[in-house]
């Protein structure tokens, strides 16, 4: 003999109890019942009598608190969240009194949803959609948001999308009870249609004129069944297969439902716009800050490298005394040529230079300036990096000799031939008492080390230690390191090899890469800290974002309460609120990594001659951070709407 086929919904002895002061409120009390599929019930009570509660629990809204029930055979109290979900998806359709559309979707859009959880390719849920809403005389309403649609229009909407899965029970909470008499009876009218379609229908009513249309009618009073008669009894009843739609692969159905939330953010961000914007200013802020600071701070690291291999590239200075600021290194004069001679013979050496400095008043004719006279050899030039606008360096032979020539800077150029265009090579300008020709001109060369405005004229060091300074001793000597040598190997060379020559290091070293090195730790430092300060600022732009997201939550309950109600798993709810926090936060990169781009060109158009340099990675880093500051504050306000209980969130206001 074959078993009995289990009735399509099937309650036992089932109650729902709440909580109320110290006690517990009954609103249930042992219902036990059996609908049929196919069958056109009503459940009729005054308010209060808890038809909408027994609906809820038929609907896996709401759970029993006692009792079990049955679903096609399938016990509901055992299955989780998603299970739920997935019956909500497949058996039901809900038709709420207040209709519960979603206002920033237009018709074909709020009718579409439950497909899109149920993974029906788009094509073919667009066309079911229309067909559903044209079968119900709304086929020239497709496009038209809630707003623009009468009560009776919307409730056709909500029949459209309680049908769109196939809706084997069809359940209707108070369907007419906001339509006035004519769209009332367009109502019920519809639904007769559809049970005789073969869909089970179960109205909920307190109006005993709606319930009559019914085939049976279930009475409730204070959580008990008081009544259960069949009327318009149809004996032959035959319940047709209903259509199911063909679902699509997985991962399409899942990139669908990502698009529905994707789609979701952006109307919801566009529908609060100021309050997303501001709501982005804490990461605007931060992500400029940072991109920003990086920008400034390789811009002046770059400035400041270039500056100090202006200086001289891979260059050693010795100078006597023990180091800057010295008192007694005037008094030291054992740094003497000679010494220069034997750091030129050594294999780590390129080129050498000794060094001597006075400060002279330039004469020529009446135009009399104060210079800085530097007594150098011949190799000075290609120590420093000087370059000649014109003219000739000095030779080996002008320091033998100790000859009276001088090359001049274009400050000094400026100074003393301001009245006298022309040629300057060839004239003579007076070093104090010392007449000089003047052979070469060097190129300007802007630096941030030094006084760029100071006046430098350079002579052979012999000249100037033999016609100017009287002295014998040099105050320092430049060494240019051999390319394939380090410049600290060199160093130490250097130092060991002055100190067995002057029996004692009576001497100090400055190394320019060691300034390099010292002024890229600098800077990286500075940078670090800036940066961890502007991270501050994402930090508390987070922290917005997490605050404006649960305001969000708080307002869009009843949104929530419906997608869950056809069939939103949880999964989707928190997908569609995380995404909206990500695309605040990448929006709000965005904008701050082109505020910080604005900042650069501001820079550039201000005439300095700073340039900001922007680093990609930093770029990067900020969407990284932006990002995860997007995930990191969103994912609480995602996890607490995915929480949220269906029937809690369609009654909350």
């Amino acid at each position: 003999m074959a078993s009995k086929t289990p009735p399509l919904i099937q309650l036992e002895d089932v109650c729902r109890d709440y909580p109320s002061g110290e006690g517990v409120l009954t609103v249930l009390d042992h219902i036990n019942l059996s609908i049929e599929a196919g069958e056109m019930v009503a459940i009729v009570g005054t308010s209060g009598s808890g038809k909408s509660t027994l609906m809820n629990i038929i609907g896996c809204l709401d759970r029993p608190s006692r009792g079990i029930y049955r679903v096609n055979g399938q016990e509901t109290g055992i299955l989780a969240p998603d299970d739920l979900a997935y019956l909500r998806r497949e058996y039901f359709g809900f038709i709420f009194q207040r209709y519960h559309l979603l206002p920033n979707l237009n018709a074909l859009a709020n009718v579409e949803i439950p497909a899109i959880y149920a993974g029906m390719d788009s094509a073919a849920r667009i066309e079911r959609a229309a067909k559903l809403l044209g079968r119900l005389n709304m086929a020239d309403r497709l496009e038209h948001v809630p707003g623009q649609l009468s009560g009776g229009q919307q409730q056709r909407v909500s029949i459209a999308r309680a049908l769109m899965n196939g809706g084997s029970v069809i359940l209707a909470d108070e369907p007419t009870g906001a339509l006035d008499t004519n769209s009332g009876n367009e109502v019920i009218k519809v639904l007769r249609e559809l049970n005789r379609d073969g869909h089970t229908v179960i109205l909920v009513t307190h109006d005993m004129q709606v319930a009559r249309h019914a085939n049976r009618i279930i009475e409730l009073s204070d959580g008990v069944i008081t009544a259960d008669r069949q009327v318009n009894p149809n004996p032959e009843r035959v319940v047709p297969a209903l259509p199911k739609p063909v679902a699509v692969p997985v991962w399409r159905a899942q990139w669908d439902r990502f698009t529905e939330a994707f789609h979701m953010a952006l109307l919801a961000m566009a529908s609060h716009r100021l309050r997303t914007l501001l709501t982005m200013l804490g990461i605007i802020i931060g992500i400029a800050s940072v991109v920003s600071v990086v920008a400034l701070g390789e811009g002046s690291r770059q400035r400041i490298l270039k500056d100090i291999s202006s200086m001289g590239t891979n260059t050693i200075n010795i100078y006597p005394g023990k180091d800057f600021g010295d008192m007694r290194s005037g008094k030291v004069q054992t740094l003497i040529p000679r010494d220069a001679d034997a750091l030129a013979r050594q294999p780590y050496v390129d080129t050498v230079t000794p060094m001597v400095t006075k400060s002279v008043t330039l004469l020529y004719r009446n135009i009399s300036v104060t210079a800085q006279v530097n007594g150098v050899g011949e190799d000075y030039f290609r120590v420093k990096g000087l370059e000649l606008a014109e003219g000739q360096q000095f030779d080996r032979t002008s320091v033998r000799t100790t000859a009276q020539d001088v090359v001049i800077d274009e400050n000094t150029r400026r100074s003393l031939f301001t009245d006298h265009p022309g040629p300057v090579l060839g004239q003579v300008i007076m070093l104090g008492t010392m007449p000089c020709r003047i052979i070469g001109v060097t190129s300007k060369k802007d630096t941030t080390f030094g006084d760029t405005d100071s006046l430098n004229v350079w002579v052979p060091y012999t000249t100037a230690m033999t016609r100017l300074t009287g002295q014998q001793y040099l105050r320092s000597i430049i060494v240019r390191v051999a390319d394939n040598v380090t410049t600290t190997v060199a160093e130490q060379s250097a130092v060991r090899l002055l100190t067995q020559r002057h029996g004692t290091k009576d001497f100090f070293v400055s190394n320019i890469d060691a300034i390099r090195q010292t002024i890229e730790k600098t800077t990286q430092t500075m940078t670090l800290l800036i940066s961890s300060i502007a991270l501050i600022s994402l930090v508390v732009g987070g922290i917005g974002v997490m605050n404006i997201m649960l305001v969000s939550v708080t307002e869009r309950t009843q949104e929530i309460g419906v997608r869950m109600a056809v069939g939103a798993r949880h999964g989707d709810i928190m997908q569609q609120f995380l995404i909206e926090a990500v695309l605040v936060c990448l929006l709000g990169g965005l904008l701050g990594v082109a505020l910080a781009l604005g900042v650069g060109l501001a820079v550039k158009l201000s005439g300095s001659d700073f340039k900001m340099v922007y680093s990609m990675t930093a770029i990067v880093f900020a969407f990284f951070c932006s990002t995860f500051i997007g995930v990191l504050f969103g994912f609480l306000p995602a996890r607490n709407a995915a929480r949220l209980d269906p029937v809690v969130a369609l009654t909350r206001e």
